[in-house]
C-alpha cells in the first residue's frame, strides 16, 4: 500500500511540474512537437509525416 501512494504522489509531482508553464504563465501552452511547426526543420526541407498525407502522399 505504501508503494502505492508512493507512486500516486510522484506522479502528481511530476504532472505538476511538467504543468508549471501552462498553469502559470498568462498565455502558457505547451510546445508543439510538429517538425512542419519547427523554423529549424522547415529551412532544412522536413516535414511533418502527419502533413504529408494532406499534401496527397501516400503513407506507409
Amino acid at each position: 500500500m505504501k508503494v502505492v501512494l508512493l507512486s500516486i504522489i510522484i506522479t502528481a509531482i511530476c504532472f505538476l511540474l511538467l504543468a508549471v508553464k501552462v498553469i502559470f504563465v498568462r498565455g502558457g501552452r505547451f510546445p508543439s512537437h510538429h517538425a512542419s511547426h519547427s523554423p529549424a526543420l522547415r529551412s532544412k526541407g522536413v516535414t511533418c509525416a502527419s502533413h504529408d498525407s494532406d499534401r496527397g502522399t501516400p503513407r506507409s
